[in-house]
């Protein structure tokens, strides 16, 4: 039995990686602020897995007889982070579109992400212990 396997941590671990990556985007982006024609990229996760939780991977749903029950066959296949470059803005007189302003909040933000993930898995490990061990 693979406890470490379902859906929640496969998201999780797939955003965890999503984030690191995105910090890594930024980093380049800040790295070339000057460097002319330069174009800024981003990385997207949250946005696709939005849309495939939208859409639903599972068309075969279980019938509920009691509203305490829990869904049957709702699992969701976890899209891999893309980056994308935006072509079509630009910020500076040199061509290059980075601001450093708007980048260093965005770094900030992803810190606040990776940092909520990493807290979930810690939660997520933490209730499966107690369940095994039977204490805190």
């Amino acid at each position: 039995m693979n406890l470490l396997n379902g859906a929640e941590f496969r998201r999780l671990e797939t955003a965890i990686l999503a984030a690191g990556q995105r910090q890594q985007v930024i980093s380049n982006n800040l790295a070339n602020v000057d460097t002319p024609h330069f174009k800024r990229s981003d990385v997207l996760f949250e946005e696709l897995l939005e849309e495939v939780i939208k859409e639903g991977a599972n068309p075969i749903v279980g019938r509920r007889t009691e509203s305490r029950h829990l869904p049957i066959g709702y699992d969701v296949a976890v899209p891999q982070p893309l980056i994308v470059t935006d072509e079509t803005s630009v910020m500076n007189n040199n061509l290059n579109n980075v601001d450093m302003d708007r980048e260093a909040s965005l770094m900030a933000k992803n810190q606040l992400l990776y940092n909520a993930y990493v807290q979930q898995v810690n939660h997520e490990i933490r209730m499966l212990r107690v369940g095994i061990d039977g204490r805190v």
